[in-house]
């Protein structure tokens, strides 16, 4: 292959690339029926239709049972707002719904929307009709009173606040039946220093007869909603990044679903031990983690909303039989934050996978451990990412170095090349034969230059995906005017470092003999569509291709010079 063309190929798979983006982000991803109403047509939950909303006992089933009972203390449970709690910790500022004790809000104190404003969090937890996403949990029973999702808890305060030197800070909530003598208390416990939150729902059976009944715990919300359209939109990670449900088990290790398959590919599971399930989007993700030791059963569904689809995942616990006078309790545990990879398997096994790395998650894991430990050493992600680059190019020296040298040769055979061209003219079959004669006869591999390019292209994807879906490099400044390694240049200092060190390259680069007038202009071109291909692409992304390009430019003219010094000895 003649040395300038694999930088030819990688700029039409690099085009390619983000022409297949652009089409998963206008096509393959868009779930039906999901576009949301004005946010001012705010729907109460019992406005709420569908099959899937509510499951039966004992079970994920797909049918609902009649809207439960209202409380004997408290008021009826169709109409009207019910009160709301606010919790505040260290990281999180949670609104619990006394309706069925759902949490309908959680802002991450520690992630704001803008790096300049840090009054403004990320809210991954709504209850308005545009950004719908909230966790419920409720029991269920075949026989006996039971308060669902829907039912009006009472709450002991409207404020809690984790207050210094204390570690947790419990929410309990309460509802009773006065017919049956049942009473469920269901409690969040919220920790310093943790996206994790405890829960439980302790029942009570002050009735005469038993109460066999079990619990339920989903995820519902629309698809995030994400700006589209323009240039622009294509370099916005979350136009393109996984959107959707997820779940474990040890069996089948992680699995995840589209909003769009939700209906062709419904989830229904069975007898799942130590797994969870999970709705997860860009940066963040909500989950819920079922105890190891209980066998669950998972499943998803949809719910129609005045014309809107929620999706939800569940995860139903099996059935338990309290006797009167008894007291049981069903336990779980919530998370919802950020994908810290580092952290998130010490809470739940396979947790880490939520952060999606596609088909090169084998090569992005790696590369995400290398930057983490290189950031632990030197502090910056930016430097993180140069070291990270260092060590790559030492990894391929030999590969590179191969590649050069067959560069330099080819370089020095151009004349003679140009005389093979000139000596058969536009017989084709004769120029080719002759040439591979002469690469034979001077040991001249013609692959040799685009092997290295060939290992470094899924390199430079896994780092695309690392940069584009680890929360750690959100937001990260370098120093400068780069202080925001996730977005762009603002300067576009970096693509233009990167198209300096391109035409360098190029013109250090032997002609391909025989290359057509259109194959030159368009090799003459290649430093400005790369340009603008990362001119809008991340800083971080554009740095590492900058660096490594300026390197290897460096490599290439060290070795250039060593064998024209080696060819005039000769």
């Amino acid at each position: 292959m003649n040395s300038p063309r694999p930088f030819l190929f990688f700029a039409v798979l690099l085009s390619g690339f983000f022409l297949w983006q652009a089409w998963q982000q206008d096509y393959a991803a868009r779930p039906t029926g999901s576009t949301p109403p004005a946010a001012s047509a705010a729907t109460p939950a019992a406005a709420t239709t569908g099959s899937a909303d509510v499951p039966t006992a004992s079970a994920t089933g797909t049918s609902a049972p009649p809207a439960p009972a209202a409380p004997a203390s408290a008021p009826a449970a169709s109409s009207g707002p019910a009160p709301h709690v606010e919790i505040t910790t260290d990281l999180l500022h949670a609104v619990i719904d006394t309706r069925g004790g759902s949490l309908i809000g959680a802002d991450l104190l520690a992630y704001p929307l803008e790096p300049h404003d840090k009054t403004k969090p990320v809210q991954l937890l709504a209850d308005n009709p545009e950004h719908y996403f909230v966790v419920q949990t409720g029991l269920v029973s075949s026989g006996s009173a039971a308060p669902d999702h829907r039912a009006l808890f009472l709450a002991e305060k409207t404020a809690y606040q984790l207050v210094p030197g204390a570690d947790t800070v419990e929410v309990p909530l309460t509802w009773r039946d006065g017919d049956s003598g049942v009473t469920v208390r269901k409690v969040y416990i919220f920790k310093r220093g943790s996206y994790l939150v405890e829960t439980r729902q302790d029942v009570s059976n002050n009735g005469s007869a038993a109460w066999t009944g079990n619990e339920y715990r989903q995820l519902q919300r629309v698809p995030p909603v994400v700006a589209k359209g323009g240039m622009l939109s294509l370099y916005n990670p979350e136009a393109y990044a996984f959107a959707g449900a997820a779940w474990y088990s040890p069996q089948d290790k992680f699995q995840k679903i589209a909003f769009a398959k939700f209906t062709d590919s419904p989830l229904r599971k069975a007898d799942v031990a130590g797994g969870w399930v999970a709705m997860l989007q860009h940066y963040f993700f909500a989950a819920w983690i079922a105890d190891p030791k209980e066998p669950e059963t998972f499943s998803t569904g949809t719910v129609q909303v005045d014309g809107v689809t929620r999706y939800l995942i569940r995860s139903a616990s099996p059935a338990q039989t309290i006797a009167p006078n008894e007291t049981r309790t069903f336990a779980a545990r919530l998370y919802v934050g950020p994908k810290l990879q580092g952290t998130v398997d010490d809470v739940a096994p396979g947790l880490s996978l939520t952060v999606d790395y596609g088909i090169l998650t084998f090569i992005s894991s790696p590369l995400h451990w290398i930057l983490v430990e290189l950031h632990t050493l030197v502090r910056n992600w930016g430097l993180a990412i140069i070291f990270l680059v260092l060590l790559i190019k030492l990894a391929m020296f030999k590969l590179s170095e191969a590649q050069f040298r067959s560069m330099a040769k080819m370089k020095r055979l151009q004349p003679r090349l140009e005389a093979l061209k000139e000596r058969y003219g536009d017989d084709k079959q004769k120029y080719n034969a002759a040439m591979m004669e002469l690469y034979q006869k001077e040991k001249i591999n013609p692959l040799g230059g685009c092997l290295p390019l060939v290992v470094q292209i899924p390199v430079f994807f896994a780092l695309y995906w690392v940069l584009l879906e680890s929360v750690e490099l959100r937001q990260a400044p370098f120093f400068g005017w780069v202080q925001n390694l996730s977005a762009p240049d603002p300067y576009f200092i970096l693509p233009i470092l990167n198209a300096i060190q391109m035409i360098l390259t190029q013109r250090m680069t032997p002609a391909a003999p025989g290359m057509d007038p259109m194959q030159q202009k368009m090799m003459k071109i290649m430093p400005l569509v790369f340009s603008v291909m990362l001119a809008f692409a991340p800083a971080g992304l554009t740095l590492y291709w900058a660096v490594n390009g300026w390197l290897s430019l460096l490599q290439q003219w060290i070795i250039t010079k060593r064998a024209e010094a080696a060819s005039a000895k000769s």
